[in-house]
């Protein structure tokens, strides 16, 4: 790093400058460095200055040349240190798990620096995750994970450009496949029913019932707590959720600010709830010391949260127990979207319902359910625009 001592006159008097001799792609890019030092008297402090600002910038080279040179995974490694405490924990645990699953791995065995990651570099690695990424072996990632690889890989790299590890982010320009738009499965009405009908002996049916006739996510209804029921209003408002990825998460908080609604208690509802209080005080008696306070409505007997992957599982399990259709658990929430369909609410009311952030994801997700108010459309096409006369059908001859 090479710099001079310059002065350059303002307002109140001529001042010395510090300038170094600074290059971007080949050129010469001064960077002037005011001292805050008159010239008359100060000429050996800013020479003095001129040696401490030209060691300091030697020494952040030296130290991006040695960064640079640092394996990639371990720059991945070291941002997610850096971001965890500045992160809400499930977005970070999602960076983390990604992150640990897919890309240390493959950088760990490749043994790329940091300088080395080029676009090409990661096109090809995306490629590779496309055709044969899954940890089973059983084949590619889907577009959606691979968005997820490509968020880690871009906040990672961004990070080191702003640090002035790289000149440029390679994660720019990277093309990935076209997402594929997930056919929902849900239950009909009449499926509806014969699954409230199949399951109500078992012990999870007030959570399967709540989800389906509230469309909640499956973090809200884990989040459900008894601050969350109002019994002299007759009420449920949602705002609370436990989310698990790694760990369970709980927060006072929902998803988006549309997601925090309050509903109507429906009558069984309000019996399933009073009646899962009373077993509350039923089993905190029995359990004595060794019952685990909290405030939420669904857990263990003896209070330990339910873990919402467990739930999920267990409904699967019970489906296949009762000879019902199979669907996700998420599929509930569709499931309350048809009925809301079928019952003949317009979209603008079931976006508030299921808490959709925006009228456009309601219609995105569940436009395509019901043909309804499509036929007086087709009718009026149809008498606009009929079809030229036909005589009959032409054959040959």
């Amino acid at each position: 790093m090479t710099g001079t001592l310059q002065t350059k006159k303002l307002k109140d008097g001529e001042y010395f400058y510090v300038v170094l001799n600074l290059y971007e792609n080949g050129k010469r890019r001064p960077k002037w460095i005011p001292t805050g030092l008159r010239t008359k008297g100060n000429k050996k402090r800013a020479e003095q200055m001129l040696r401490d600002v030209l060691r300091e910038y030697e020494q952040q080279e030296a130290a991006a040349d040695c960064r640079c040179g640092m394996r990639f995974s371990d720059w991945v490694r070291q941002w997610l240190d850096e971001r965890e405490k500045r992160l809400d924990p499930v977005t970070w645990q999602g960076y983390d798990l990604t992150a640990k699953g897919h890309i240390l791995p493959y950088f760990d065995e490749q043994g790329t620096t940091l300088a080395e990651v080029t676009r090409p570099l990661l096109q090809a690695y995306i490629d590779q995750k496309h055709e044969n990424g899954r940890l089973d072996g059983k084949g590619g990632l889907s577009p959606k994970s691979l968005r997820h690889i490509r968020n880690v890989l871009n906040l990672a790299l961004k990070a080191a450009m702003y640090q002035g590890l790289i000149v440029a982010n390679p994660c720019d320009g990277l093309i990935l496949p076209q997402r594929v738009r997930y056919e929902y499965e849900y239950f009909s009405v009449d499926e509806l029913n014969r699954m409230f009908d199949a399951l109500q002996a078992e012990p999870f049916y007030p959570l399967f019932r709540v989800t389906a006739v509230y469309g909640l996510r499956l973090s809200e209804l884990m989040g459900l707590q008894w601050d969350s029921v109002d019994f002299a209003a007759n009420s449920l408002t949602i705002k609370h959720t436990v989310v698990k990825m790694k760990t369970s998460v709980l927060k006072d908080k929902t998803k988006t600010k549309s997601s925090y609604r309050t509903f109507p208690l429906l009558p069984d509802v309000r019996e399933l709830l009073l009646e899962a209080k009373e077993r509350e005080q039923e089993y905190r008696r029995m359990f004595g010391r060794e019952y685990v306070e909290n405030p939420y409505i669904f857990k263990w007997e003896d209070g330990r949260l339910l873990a919402p992957d467990y739930v999920s599982r267990s409904f699967s399990k019970l489906l296949k127990k009762h000879g019902l259709k199979h669907i996700r658990f998420h599929d509930l929430r569709h499931s309350c979207a048809s009925l809301l369909i079928a019952l003949g609410y317009t979209p603008k009311q079931i976006q508030e319902w299921l808490g959709h952030a925006n009228i456009s994801i309601t219609m995105d997700v569940y436009g395509h359910m019901d043909l309804r108010d499509k036929f007086p459309i087709a009718a009026s096409i149809a008498e606009k625009c009929p079809p030229s006369v036909r005589t009959g059908v032409r054959t040959s001859a």
